[in-house]
């Protein structure tokens, strides 16, 4: 080893030339996972470190749709320093009269006067929170965007769900609202003393309690939860605390954040095709040196040291490399960063997402460094001294240990993300792409070779078409990385018009113009008269409205025998009804006059995923009740038309009694919607109103944020693509040399020699974007469909943008890596090889 480790030195002496490509492969790849790693640390970080914050509290009690009785409030108090009661709800908010009356919907916050229990909420001007229940009209807070939506000043009065509300003060930050998730309109904060006897939280009315609490010093927190669940065992409590204080977000920054670092993978996989290439080129050099220490005596092993020391070395300073840039890009965006978090994060060089990024980096190089190393130390030296063909495999212990070294990158992973599936089916893409894209190179080599002979009469065509089918053509590492590149592209480019169409097409010409909710028993039959009065509505759908938190079936708890499915994550919609909604799809539905024990219809593609069938008894908590029933038949549920739908539906009388309100959709032409929403906000200011397009629209920013981070991640792929591509076309600009020089000696002109290289160039470029389309297209396909349930389309314009991108890249890479070979002279390129 010692040898072996002073011969690869005196050869690292000579300089890293012919080993750019290689680093820069590299340094990309490593450097695209570490920050990416580095940011989603921060993050996390800062959800755990700032737990108490974020959640309002050390701990909280959540309540569906009531507020807790004395009881229940007195057992909270007497294990708590300090109690904080939230209630939070959507409403509608109105100013002005007559044509002039405007409304809006917002996410409602009612807090008493010790909130927030953590933090400072941020206000403009700063007024204290103890301002809102003063005598005479009490005060609202409201966000910025509400208020300039509105054309509101300071001192303006509003309306909350008809009550009367003074405008104090602009909403500039509040400490729990990443805890709190996504609401569906800006923010408005009141007090919850305005709020008291108000139909807004009458029974049935749909609002969601929180009851924060701060602990005394030294209290158990898992002893404290383990209470709280026994003491509120059949009430629909809902235990959160500051080890998880925001779920949602960090279930969604793990997820994504694993996600682009999976693409960032896909990079280094790009990057070690030019990995294999350069070392494969390096090899090629080394040939008759290789072959002159086995003549002198040089053991296999000393031979293959010599080499494997200086790639180690060389990949540690390409993974050192990428690490520094990494911390320095962070570093360097830390503001745009912390601007763009709903958080403050601290960013630092924390070490586990270097150690990552350092592991991807090293078993990537690894594993396509081996495979030319090992398939060169499969030839003799006569071989390699004239430079003959190279083994066609490597021999099955090197084999085995680059299968080793792949199971090692899987496991690494699905370690460093936590996420099994996501992770293996990531990783069997991008090693599917390289196979599909090797498969298409050795095509196109075949194609063009047998269309060589085709294309007499035609120099500069049947000169590229044999340049590509050539032993030594640039076709495979051409396609391999520049075609894998354009596939993540592709898969991302994809997904996104498909998301983007289902929503801007689908859904405008089914989906209803507005949502109403908390509409009272009582109210109902003035509601549709009101609606029929306007003459502008063409279709009402109402339905009776029940929260209700699903906890256990057949007896077993829920999650253990169904998982962490979105039925079961919280509470959900819940039903009455005496003939169904939608039609059967097994199963019977109770009679009309039904009365006996109670009965539930599920719906059909969700159960299925749960694993329920019929007879099941599932269990669900509803205004603290439990009430289980027995699972007699299934529904077809379609979500996707934004109208309602339910995925539990019990027979009448199972909840006879239970206070609840109405829901309804209501279909209208665009134009008339504003006059609807006037006259249901003037007569039933209690009443909320979604707009569907709205919460459409939410949904399409948030889906272009996403977007652009993995459109980010793959465009590093695709730089490292480029990086790969020019290597190629810089390692055979020699022998494009020696092609001219035979060309002009054979009487071509330089036109016909340049068309001749255009042609190759865009034909390869060609080939890989046409099979990153393909690739694309079946990844695109398996998200929509199989992962988010929706309907595929396939998307031209960004396929053709990628066949384009493809051709015009090599070509332009091929085009100026011939300036050289055309300027140079045929006597003097020949005489050198003489």
């Amino acid at each position: 080893m010692s040898l072996s480790l002073r011969i690869a030195l005196r050869e690292l002496r000579g300089g890293i030339r012919g080993f750019r490509v290689f680093l820069l492969c590299l340094v990309l790849g490593v450097a695209a996972i570490a920050s990416v790693g580095l940011v989603r640390g921060a993050i996390r970080e800062a959800l755990t470190d700032q737990g108490a914050v974020l959640l309002g509290g050390d701990a909280q009690y959540g309540f569906t749709y009531r507020r807790p009785t004395p009881e229940e409030r007195d057992w909270i108090e007497g294990h708590a320093a300090r109690v904080s009661e939230v209630v939070e709800f959507r409403s509608m908010l109105s100013v002005g009269e007559g044509d002039r009356f405007e409304t809006a919907l917002t996410q409602v916050k009612a807090v008493d006067g010790a909130h927030p229990l953590m933090g400072a909420l941020e206000l403009s001007p700063d007024v204290p929170v103890s301002a809102l229940p003063e005598a005479g009209t009490p005060g609202i807070f409201l966000d910025t965007i509400l208020a300039d939506r509105l054309g509101l000043a300071i001192g303006d009065s509003v309306t909350l769900a008809g009550l009367p509300f003074r405008y104090l003060a602009a909403i500039t930050r509040e400490p729990d609202s990443t805890g709190a998730g996504i609401g569906l309109g800006p923010r408005s904060i009141v007090s919850l003393a305005a709020l008291e006897g108000t139909p807004l939280l009458a029974p049935g009315s749909l609002y969601e309690t929180e009851v924060r609490v701060t602990l005394p010093e030294g209290t158990d927190l898992d002893a404290l939860k383990s209470a709280a669940e026994a003491r509120f065992e059949g009430a629909g409590m809902r235990w959160r605390d500051r080890t998880r204080a925001a779920p949602g977000a960090d279930r969604f920054v793990t997820r994504l954040g694993s996600f682009l670092v999976l693409v960032g993978l896909a990079g280094l996989a790009v990057g070690g095709v030019g990995i294999s290439a350069s070392v494969s080129a390096w090899l090629e050099r080394k040939g008759q040196t290789i072959a002159t220490l086995r003549a002198l005596g040089a053991a296999p092993s000393t031979i293959r040291n010599v080499f494997l020391w200086q790639l180690g070395v060389l990949s540690l300073i390409g993974v050192a490399l990428g690490l520094v840039l990494a911390l320095g890009m962070v570093f360097a965006a830390a503001g745009a960063i912390k601007a763009a978090l709903p958080i403050p994060v601290s960013l630092r060089a924390a070490p586990m997402p270097l150690i990552e990024a350092a592991v991807y980096g090293g078993l990537v190089a690894a594993i396509f460094g081996l495979w030319p190393l090992s398939r060169m130390a499969a030839m003799r030296s006569a071989a390699l001294y004239r430079n003959g063909r190279r083994a066609l495999r490597p021999s099955w212990p090197a084999l085995a240990l680059i299968a080793a070294l792949i199971g090692a990158l899987v496991l690494a992973s699905i370690w460093f993300s936590g996420l099994a599936v996501l992770s293996a089916s990531a990783l069997g893409g991008v090693a599917l792409a390289l196979v599909i894209l090797w498969g298409a190179a050795w095509g196109v080599r075949r194609l063009a070779r047998a269309l060589a002979p085709i294309a007499r009469g035609r120099p500069a065509l049947r000169a590229a078409l044999s340049a590509i089918g050539a032993p030594r053509s640039e076709a495979t590492s051409v396609i391999l990385s520049l075609g894998l590149g354009l596939s993540v592209l592709a898969a991302v480019g994809q997904v996104d018009a498909a998301l983007r169409s289902t929503i801007a097409q689908d859904l405008p010409d089914v989906a209803p113009a507005y949502f109403m909710v908390d509409i009272q028993n009582s109210q109902r039959t003035d509601f549709l008269s009101l609606l029929d009065d306007v003459g502008t509505v063409d279709k009402i759908d109402t339905a009776p409205m029940l929260r209700g938190v699903i906890t256990e079936i057949n007896g077993q708890n829920a999650r253990d025998v169904a998982g962490e499915h979105w039925v079961l994550r919280g509470d959900r919609g819940v039903t009455y009804a005496a003939t169904p909604r939608e039609a059967l799809t097994a199963g019977t539905f109770w009679p009309e006059d039904y009365t006996g024990p109670p009965q539930a219809s599920f719906a059909a593609t969700e159960a299925q995923e749960l694993g329920l069938k019929l007879g099941d008894k599932i269990t669900v908590n509803i205004l603290g009740r439990d009430i289980e029933a027995e699972i007699t038949s299934f529904r077809d549920v379609d979500f996707s038309t934004a109208g309602i739908g339910f995925v539990l539906t019990l027979n009448p009388s199972a909840l006879q009694g239970a206070p609840h309100t109405h829901i309804a959709t209501i279909y209208a032409d665009p134009a008339d919607e504003a006059a609807i929403l006037r006259a249901v906000a003037k007569t039933f200011p209690n009443v909320t109103a979604i707009r569907v397009r709205d919460a459409i629209a939410r949904v399409t920013e948030a889906l272009g944020t996403i977007a652009q981070a993995t459109s980010l991640a793959a465009g590093v792929t695709l730089l490292t693509g480029f990086v790969v591509l020019i290597g190629a076309a810089a390692a055979g600009e020699a022998g494009r040399v020696w092609e001219a020089a035979m060309l002009k000696t054979l009487g071509a002109t330089r036109r016909t020699i340049l068309a001749s290289f255009a042609i190759r160039a865009a034909l390869m470029g060609a080939a890989a974007g046409l099979v990153a389309i393909g690739f694309g297209a079946l990844a695109g396909w398996a998200v929509l469909d199989l992962v988010m349930e929706a309907r595929y389309r396939f998307a031209p314009v960004p396929a053709l943008a990628i066949v384009l991108g493809g051709a015009v890249t090599t070509l332009l890479a091929g085009l100026v890596f011939a300036l050289r070979p055309l300027a140079s002279r045929p006597a003097r390129v020949l005489r050198s090889r003489e």
